[in-house]
């Protein structure tokens, strides 16, 4: 029922001459092997990366960076809407640099890309501890974090796919988990280490972290000789997005975007809202990472298994009518949760399908062209989404105040799902014509 992870109908034909000498046929194709490396060194990343940003989006939302900021006036006249631009700015800079990233790898490769990600991660968070103007803060925190992520994301999120073909998904699924992993762990480690150690050492010793793991990662991580080969021989082609399967895969991560971001930033001040503390509401984000954390294997092995735009396909649904039947009735401290750990399991499969999606799509050759162009279209949603957020809330004295919110998020999960299901129908309209 569902598409092969092989792309024997859905990828062109290479104009380059002995390309096809340079991949090995598919029963020489060793599944595994050093890719388990790359699956443990890419969640990683993940962790230090993606996982770092969910943390910081969540205290700049409304817990303990805010409350330092402000409390402290170093920022003075700095609204919150402004803070929910640095959250959104760092992850726009990482969409941003997606095809320079991509076009680095390309011509130089994926380890220069890397090292100068971890490079200028590490320097953003230790500059923060610096920080004593907002410009400076959306300079550290913002830009120069969202430019370093970019590039250990883009250079690292493509390599496992080289690596696996039958359980490409399930392994794409374990490297993305990491930031759930790492969302998790550091909302809980960095909140305690901020009263002990002080704010300015608190973002200093991440920041030193982040380097250490995530510089040994890449200098760790790489592809298949014969795939390092292809990509060397193979043409930077921007003619992928003239394609209507493409295009489709885009207007799926495009509206995933939107409602992803929306959600991640709503939730932890929703329950705020609803009359939970600031506890109950770290907690409520908290198990939201460990959704995904679960979630993002999980589809991944469904995906091998039973087609991979089927399963996204699914979890885009159901994150849609999570979002519109359950969210907009949550009161109490116990749904809440069911909610945050319930909608983690699908929203989050952005991260984690994206590689396997565009393999489908576009073929191994052309995969890194096509995970820049995706990444970057990425851009304007990602920038203006917890903008967004705020102001579709409503005052404090409505009942359901965040019920625009909720809804905004319901119907991006449905129009992506929406958009998988016309790409199904292209992808197997293509295989037919294939076989005919």
């Amino acid at each position: 029922m569902g598409f092969e992870s092989d792309e024997t109908f859905s990828q062109e034909k290479d104009d380059t001459p002995n390309m096809q000498s340079l991949v090995p046929p598919s029963d020489g194709f060793r599944e595994g092997g050093y890719g388990w490396v790359c699956v443990a060194c890419t969640f990683l990343m993940n962790a230090h990366t993606w996982g770092i940003n969910a943390y910081l989006n969540e205290t700049q939302a409304y817990g303990v960076f805010l409350a330092f900021y402000l409390s402290s006036d170093i920022f003075p006249g700095t609204s919150s809407l402004e803070y929910a631009f640095v959250g959104g700015l760092s992850i726009s800079c990482a969409m941003l640099i997606a095809p320079l990233a991509t076009y680095l790898c390309h011509r130089l490769s994926h380890r220069f890309v890397l090292n100068v990600g971890t490079l200028l991660e590490a320097l953003s968070l230790i500059a923060s501890s610096f920080v004593k103007a907002n410009w400076q803060l959306f300079l550290s925190q913002g830009a120069c974090f969202g430019f370093g992520m970019g590039l250990c994301f883009c250079g690292s999120v493509g390599i496992t796919s080289h690596w696996f073909k039958k359980r490409r998904s399930l392994v794409n699924g374990i490297a993305s988990s990491g930031s759930g992993i790492g969302g998790l762990v550091y909302s809980l480690a960095v909140g305690k280490m901020i009263p002990e150690f002080g704010f300015p050492w608190a973002m200093r010793t991440l920041g030193i972290l982040c380097f250490v793991i995530n510089l040994t990662c890449a200098n760790l991580l790489r592809i298949p000789s014969y795939s390092a080969i292809a990509a060397k021989a193979s043409p930077f082609r921007l003619s992928i997005i003239l394609r209507l399967d493409y295009l489709l895969l885009l207007g799926w991560a495009f509206l995933s975007a939107l409602g992803y971001v929306v959600l991640l930033f709503s939730l932890p001040s929703f329950s705020i809202a609803i009359g939970l503390t600031q506890q109950q509401g770290s907690l409520a984000s908290a198990l939201l990472n460990l959704g995904q954390a679960i979630g993002r294997p999980a589809v991944g092995l469904l995906s091998d298994h039973y087609g991979r735009v089927h399963v996204a396909l699914i979890a885009s649904l159901l994150t849609g009518i999570l979002s519109l039947v359950l969210w907009t009735f949550v009161e109490s401290l116990g749904l809440t949760y069911f909610f945050s750990i319930a909608v983690g399991l699908f929203a989050g499969t952005l991260l984690a399908a994206a590689a396997p999606l565009a393999a489908e799509v576009v073929g191994l050759q052309d995969l890194g062209t096509a995970l820049g162009m995706l990444w970057f279209i990425l851009c304007p949603p990602t920038t203006v989404a917890e903008a967004i957020a705020l102001q579709l809330r409503g005052s404090s004295t409505e009942s359901k105040s965040y019920l625009r919110v909720q809804l905004f998020v319901g119907f991006m999960y449905i129009g992506s799902a929406l958009c998988l299901a016309f790409l199904w129908f292209e992808l197997r309209r293509k295989r037919t014509l294939a076989l005919s």
